[in-house]
């Protein structure tokens, strides 16, 4: 049976629903995102329905869609279903093969990162060199950037609240006193230091927009260049230094081991020198 009205009223209960369960705005605005482009795609065939989902996730794979983006989709639709009681209407996630290597054009290199850093230098944007800066060198997510404030610099630590979770985010001495510089060269007297020209804090958006634009300058491929890799960034090689998965989970505020796992994935270059190295060839 299909549900042929669901309300704009609905979908905002939803989202009262998802912030009592204490998630991230983000996560919030991309569970909302899928739903609602699910909601477009059912309402041309009479509502939402178990079969119009199974459709939709078809449609998914026929576009070309990552199995792990389709699955990640798969899950808010699912989430919604349940909120509305229509539980029978949650379609099945793709299976997926564990990955033992991450494809060599999706991962950035600590080379291309410092190159994007100096570029930045170059175009003489300081705080887009910082920003880069704060996320490589602490691991913390683009959404928590507003707990690096000035009070947390000068302390050298940041209390991080997200997902229900609290840490605490160390902030390196040079990292510190390159932050401490600048909050005295922009006069910035407290709250969040990575802000626009208005005091508000800076979007995802508008730091992914920035950081696009050091690419053809940096001469690193644009897939590669967003937010979240630098934090893979910093897992890699933290771990490379460190071999302690659970202290590098605790330090990226994963509740699973199992996510921590994705992050220190060695490319295909990597996982090939390894087996040559064990030389078990005569």
């Amino acid at each position: 049976m299909k549900v042929k009205h669901i309300t704009e009223k609905m979908v905002s209960a939803y989202v009262q629903h998802l912030k009592k369960e204490e998630k991230s705005e983000a996560t919030i605005e991309k569970y909302v995102r899928d739903v609602k482009g699910y909601l477009i795609y059912a309402g041309k065939f009479g509502g939402a329905s178990k079969e119009t989902a199974i459709e939709y996730k078809q449609l998914l794979i026929e576009k070309g869609y990552a199995v792990r983006s389709i699955n990640s989709i798969i899950a808010s639709l699912n989430s919604f279903f349940i909120f509305i009681g229509k539980e029978e209407f949650a379609v099945k996630a793709i299976k997926m093969q564990k990955e033992i290597f991450r494809p060599e054009e999706k991962e950035l290199t600590k080379a291309e990162y410092l190159r994007l850093c100096r570029a930045a230098e170059m175009k003489k944007n300081r705080r887009l060199s910082l920003l880069l800066q704060t996320i490589c060198g602490t691991g913390i997510r683009v959404s928590e950037l507003e707990y690096i404030t000035v009070d947390a610099v000068r302390r050298g630590v940041a209390h991080v609240e997200c997902k229900g979770k609290a840490r605490e985010v160390f902030i390196v001495r040079e990292l510190q006193k390159k932050l401490l510089k600048y909050i005295s060269e922009q006069k910035i007297s407290g709250g969040c230091i990575f802000i626009t020209r208005s005091g508000r804090a800076m979007s995802r958006t508008n730091i992914w927009r920035e950081m696009k634009s050091l690419c053809e300058q940096a001469n690193v491929n644009p897939t590669k260049v967003f937010p979240h890799n630098l934090r893979h960034l910093f897992a890699r090689v933290f771990y490379g230094i460190e071999k302690d998965i659970a202290k590098l989970a605790d330090i990226l505020g994963h509740s699973s081991i199992n996510t921590t796992r994705i992050y220190i994935i060695s490319t295909g270059t990597e996982h090939r020198k390894h087996m040559e190295n064990m030389r078990l060839i005569i």
